[in-house]
Order: C-alpha cells, then structure tokens, then sequence
C-alpha cells in the first residue's frame, strides 16, 4: 500500500526561494545592521604601508579564508522546464488499492496487461473515465500501465465519452502541470485518442468541438514546451518513433485540435499558442 499523503500536498506545486527578501530591490530603503566585534579590522589585518603584490598577495589570502568559514549556500535553480511535485495521492491510485475498480493485471511474458472483470461498454464512464484520467499522471508501474491502458480502451466507446468531457479537464490540467516530459507524452497520445474518438460516426466530431471552451486550461503548458525538440544534427532520433519526442507530439495534437475543432479552434489555438501555423488556412 501506498503510504498516506497530505491533500494539501499541491501537483504542480515547488518550494519557493527561502531566503530573506532584499527590500532594497524594489524599493528606497536600506537595511542595515550593526557590527559584531569579529567584523571590524584588528592589528595587522590591513595593507598599509605594503608594495601593490604583496597587499595583493595578502588580499587574495584572506579573501580566500573568508569564502572557506563563508561558503555561499546553494540555490535550486528552478526553470519553466523544471519538472513539478506530482505526489502518489492520485484518486486512481486510491480505488485501486482498496479494490474497488473493476480491473486486474493480466501477465503476458514480460509485460502487464489489463483485464477487464466486467464488459467496458457497460460501466459508468461518468464515474471511472475521470478516474482514469487522474492516473495518467502516475509513473510507478503497475498504475501508469493500467491508467494508460484503461483509458485507450474506454475511448473506443466514443459515444460515452462526449457527455464526460468537462469532468476530464481537471485530471488533464494536472497532469500537464507536473512538467514531467514522460507524463506530458502520455497525456498527448491520450488526448489525441480522446480528440479523434467520435470520428466516423453519425453526429461527427464533436468532442474536438467541445474542447475548444477549454484551451486555456489545457494550451498554456503546451506553449512552454513547443520547441522542447532535441537537436541531433545528423544523427536518428528513435524517440520519434516511439512518440516520446515532445516538441513533436505537441505539434501533432494541435493539429488534432484544429482539423476536429471547428471553425473556432484555430482563433482559440493561436491566441494562446502564438508561433502555431494553420495546417487548413493558407
């Protein structure tokens, strides 16, 4: 069993910068303290009366014994692409643990497989395809495999899934928030299943279209890591083929989003995603 995890333990979230505020930054006040008795000059410390090398020699010295009882601390240098806390309090997690999802590993050779106990067709989608979509975000096996397995098989069901889609912007939003290359690879692939999920049938695409009210939640992220490309000269990049390049995986499903979004998906796309080039508009 997983061990417990706070609530308030925020996705997404990192430790702010601890040290003390210079209020000297940002406005005209000084802060000033007053001097201990080991910080003024004591005999023989200063270079008066020395030749300009040998003060140099003996500046250099002390500066030296100042850094080594003074060492600068260090700072977490923390980035746009620096990936985010993503606690193990996931509600996927959670059923699965106490049993209460209808679902099982099912061992073929070296690798896991899902197996449904009941018909997929027959479950409640308003219930468990959000649950599922909370686990997209795990990378301890056996939930991301299941999560991820789970999730595929529900959006073959593409006219259960429309009614569901606003519950599913949450997991989504989180998901996307942990900045984590591999969880963000695995939310595109999914998301460009959940987007062409309803093509083919009779009422057309229209899960594409209800996306659109909601790229501000999901497109922001996917601005930061457009370029997120590796640059290999000549060399073959195999995650690639693999769908684990995330520059490309997002540039895939912002197509996705524009062909199956109507006509107001790509106003929406290049609002929020500036360097977008339409692939239907000329």
């Amino acid at each position: 069993m997983t061990l417990p995890t706070s609530d308030a333990e925020r996705v997404g979230g990192h430790e702010s910068e601890q040290n003390e505020v210079d209020v000297s930054a940002f406005s005209f006040q000084r802060k000033t303290a007053r001097k201990g008795t080991h910080e003024f000059m004591r005999s023989y410390d200063g270079t008066g009366g020395m030749a300009p090398t040998e003060a140099k020699e003996k500046m250099s010295q002390q500066l030296a014994m100042y850094e080594e009882t003074h060492p600068k601390p260090k700072v977490k240098k923390v980035t746009a692409y620096t990936k985010r806390k993503n606690p193990p309090n996931t509600g996927f997690r959670r059923f699965y643990e106490r049993g209460d999802l209808p679902i099982a590993i099912k061992h073929e050779g070296s690798r896991r497989r899902l197996a449904w106990k009941v018909d997929v067709g027959k479950l409640d989608f308003h219930h468990y395809l959000p649950l599922f979509f909370d686990g997209l975000r795990e990378t301890e096996e056996p939930f991301c495999t299941l999560a991820y397995d789970g999730v595929m098989q529900m959006l073959d069901h593409g006219e259960k899934v429309l009614p569901v889609v606003p519950q599913l912007i949450i997991p989504i939003k989180t998901a996307l928030n942990t900045r984590d290359p591999i969880v963000m690879c695995v939310v595109l692939r999914v998301i460009n299943k959940l987007v062409t999920a309803d093509v083919g049938q009779e009422k057309g695409a229209l899960i594409g279209q209800a996306l659109v009210p909601y790229y501000r939640q999901i497109l922001p992220i996917l601005n930061i890591f457009i370029t997120h490309t590796k640059s290999t000269g000549d060399q073959i990049d195999y995650s690639q083929q693999k769908q684990r390049c995330l520059g490309t995986l997002i540039n895939e499903t912002l197509e996705l989003l524009e062909k199956h979004g109507g006509e107001d998906a790509f106003i929406n796309i290049k609002y929020l995603i500036p360097t977008y080039q339409s692939i239907l508009h000329n």
